[in-house]
């Protein structure tokens, strides 16, 4: 008697295929990545989509992992978008490495990975943008003024050209994913964000494609980002309710260093990311940090007596 799995070896010949012989189908089109998955679609397959903007590391394996267990088909998108950029010489900078990030989604068992070129997704003027609000107005978004107008908005598109069932993102990005949760929300889009936990090196620095950036010394110096946010989980953790003695314990983890520039540190709601006074729930605490001309970004959530 053959089993389900059994059958779809017949019928699906990638299935069929050694790890090997397989291939991540490269696409750059919005038509052909729209006719190609309205064929996958005839056969009734759940479609994940990963959106990137390339220079895949550990963290973008762990969303492709998790999107290959839950989904049939998957999709991977690259594509470096200006809209989210404040300053052109950080856009210009930013790691393009198309190839190797086609060997990793091959590696990884990614159906297609769709890499649009500017002209794609933007033929003309984009006038028609998304805006977030309250969300999006404080944090990285008082920093940078139109980066989740640009993050939305190219979010949005990604949507409509993929319609995907599920689409998956990283926790490390909290601010970014509530944004892109309120936009599914607000806008009756049937698709549902998955949230997957942060990646991070053995000093618990949140892996990021930025960090490829930093320097040998600016590595090591890095990982305060992260050890100033557990000091404030653990004092959290340990009954305090202050969050302005709190976030000043942590402040002070970060030390006087011309290489280092606190951004922020923040502890606010992780519904809606707007500051609280008192903590008597549960709370992610947030940072930006520079170090030397590279910005970090991470994040802890944190429950009280936990």
């Amino acid at each position: 008697m053959w089993s389900l799995d059994d059958i779809r070896l017949i019928f699906d010949p990638r299935k069929s295929q050694s790890l090997n012989e397989m291939h991540a189908e490269l696409i750059k089109a919005i038509l052909e990545i729209r006719e190609r998955l309205a064929q996958l679609r005839k056969s009734d397959k759940t479609v994940g989509l990963v959106p990137t903007m390339g220079a895949l590391h550990k963290g973008h394996t762990k969303l492709i992992e998790r999107a290959r267990d839950e989904c049939k088909t998957v999709v991977v998108s690259i594509f470096v978008n200006p809209m989210q950029f404040n300053q052109e010489v950080d856009f210009k900078a930013y790691p393009r490495v198309l190839d190797s990030d086609l060997e990793t989604c091959t590696k990884l068992g990614v159906d297609l990975v769709f890499a649009p070129k500017e002209i794609e997704m933007y033929p003309s003027p984009q006038l028609c943008t998304i805006d977030i609000a309250k969300i999006a107005s404080h944090l990285c978004g008082s920093y940078r003024p139109g980066h989740f107008r640009g993050v939305a908005t190219v979010v949005m598109k990604l949507f409509q050209i993929i319609q995907p069932d599920r689409a998956y993102f990283g926790e490390k990005d909290a601010q970014q994913t509530t944004v892109i949760r309120n936009l599914v929300n607000n806008f009756n889009i049937p698709i549902e964000i998955i949230e997957v936990p942060t990646v991070r090196e053995p000093d618990g620095l949140a892996i990021s494609s930025r960090n490829l950036l930093l320097d040998s010394t600016e590595r090591q110096l890095a990982a305060v980002l992260y050890q100033a946010l557990c000091k404030a989980q653990q004092m959290i953790a340990a009954g305090d309710t202050s969050a302005l003695t709190v976030r000043q314990a942590a402040t002070s983890c970060v030390p006087e260093d011309i290489r280092l520039r606190l951004e922020y540190l923040e502890i606010v709601d992780p519904v809606d990311m707007q500051p609280v006074e008192n903590i008597s729930g549960v709370v992610r605490i947030v940072g930006a940090l520079w170090v030397g001309s590279t910005r970090l970004i991470d994040n802890v959530l944190c429950i009280p007596g936990d």
